[in-house]
């Protein structure tokens, strides 16, 4: 008998605790989101969701990076809810989309200029988009030939799962020609991030590389770009990039499988909103608002 009603004590302590579990008003509020994708774009999704998070702390929101692409072939299985990428979808990417039952919804919610910088110590100031387009083709090799020292050019590129890095092919190489073959020198060094090819050109006196303007700082001399010899040379600013004047400007996306909903939804609307939109200008990005 002693035993009988020790046992249905425990049960009933059991039942209890795991009602009481299920009934968890944290357990019940707990909301996550996953964003994958844009190195161009990681710190600016940080201080969104920073933000975010000031007002919906019961919001677990993780971000990396890896390059557009890899956000996007996150979004298509189905590992993020949200990708951020720094150029468009291409159309294999919508075809195994497609393929599983995902569709794209595009959100632009930013502009950038890639910036063209160079080691401080160099005296280059102003190229052409043509002179860009020689230089990381591989057809100009020393900085002499540009009125520079007599010192080798070194490459630095992304990698080629970056949106910058397509972005930059498509609209210096081939010069806006999706189609085209042009591709980047093969003594390019293709750089894991960003971040890494601010550090090499702070460090090389010799080097050349491109990245988002949220990555400008004093250790890089950013170099005015010319639509062509008779344009005007124009740095990556505010005001240059929307108004289109500055050559090598691009809008930022956010992609999520169908229409946003829920927590989604309101995490895009907050990037929208005015307080979203200052987050932008003060990562050194252009707010489309």
């Amino acid at each position: 008998m002693t035993r009988t009603v020790l046992k249905d004590f425990l049960l009933g302590m059991l039942l209890l605790a795991g009602f009481c579990a299920a009934a968890s008003p944290s357990d019940q509020k707990t909301r996550s989101i996953q964003i994958k994708g844009s190195d161009t774009m990681v710190n600016l999704g940080q201080a969104w969701a920073e933000a975010f998070n000031k007002i919906h702390p019961d919001v677990n929101i993780a971000i990396t990076g890896g390059g557009s692409g890899t956000g996007i072939a996150a979004l298509i299985s189905g590992t993020c809810d949200i990708a951020e990428s720094s150029r468009a979808v291409e159309e294999k990417e919508i075809k195994q989309a497609e393929a599983r039952g995902v569709k794209f919804n595009i959100e632009i919610v930013a502009l950038d200029g890639i910036a063209v910088v160079v080691n401080p110590g160099n005296p280059i100031k102003n190229l052409t988009m043509d002179q860009l387009r020689e230089i990381f083709l591989g057809n100009i090799k020393n900085w002499k030939t540009l009125g520079g020292p007599d010192m080798p050019i070194v490459l630095l590129s992304r990698e080629v799962n970056s949106g910058t890095h397509i972005f930059f092919k498509e609209h210096v190489l081939r010069r806006g020609k999706k189609k085209g073959t042009e591709e980047f020198a093969p003594a390019a060094l293709m750089m894991p991030s960003s971040y890494s090819i601010a550090e090499e050109t702070a460090n090389n006196e010799n080097t050349i590389g491109y990245y988002g303007m949220g990555y400008i700082s004093p250790r890089q001399k950013v170099i005015a770009v010319a639509k062509n010899a008779k344009s005007p040379f124009i740095e990556p600013t505010l005001e240059a990039v929307r108004s289109n004047a500055y050559p090598i400007s691009r809008p930022l996306y956010l992609y999520t499988n169908g229409t946003p909903k829920d927590v989604i939804r309101e995490f895009i609307d907050f990037v929208y909103s005015k307080e979203g939109q200052d987050i932008v200008k003060k990562t050194d990005f252009v707010p489309i608002k």
